[in-house]
């Protein structure tokens, strides 16, 4: 069941309460209110979206203060850090800080940018009569994007152990 959850002026809600106290309290009476109101309705078309579930935590003010502090520390909302360990949890999937997501989008750039380099030198390689010179400058080429790849997939693997590392939880 779904909860609703609305701000109103102070004065409209004491009205409200006091016609809502002769037919059974507000609950009662907002759920008639809105089965009124949706009866005139259409009916929905297709399936009815999907809403994420609601978690509410209560926490000791030192543990909400150090939840705020390590929220802020990697650039979420405590709500958005909560998340990240609890799908770090169940899924094992890392949650960056919003300056390493662009970051590593940035690594990925250069990685995809070396493998076009890649493919085509591997098909000048294949298509083309090359002696000499001509040849091992392709080759030379290519062991430096080799080498470049590797740098970048090392950085790409340290990101992902230090996420992984922070996110991990000892029992």
């Amino acid at each position: 069941m779904a909860n609703l959850s609305i701000r109103v002026a102070d004065d409209l809600l004491a009205r409200f309460d006091a016609a809502a106290g002769n037919q059974g309290g507000r609950a009662p009476t907002l759920r008639r209110l809105m089965d009124q109101v949706a009866a005139t309705a259409p009916a929905p078309v297709g399936r009815l979206p999907t809403r994420p579930s609601k978690l509410t935590v209560r926490l000791a003010a030192e543990d909400s203060a150090g939840l705020a502090r390590e929220a802020a520390a990697m650039g979420l909302t405590p709500n958005g850090w909560a998340a990240a360990l609890i799908r770090h949890r169940l899924h094992g999937r890392p949650t960056f800080r919003p300056p390493d997501g662009v970051a590593l989008l940035a690594i990925q750039g250069e990685v995809r940018r070396i493998g076009v380099n890649v493919n085509q030198i591997a098909r000048a390689l294949n298509t083309a009569v090359m002696e000499g010179k001509v040849l091992d400058l392709e080759v030379a080429y290519l062991a430096d994007l080799q080498a470049e790849l590797r740098a970048h997939m090392s950085t790409l693997r340290e990101a992902f152990e230090g996420n992984l590392a922070y996110w991990a939880v000892e029992l």
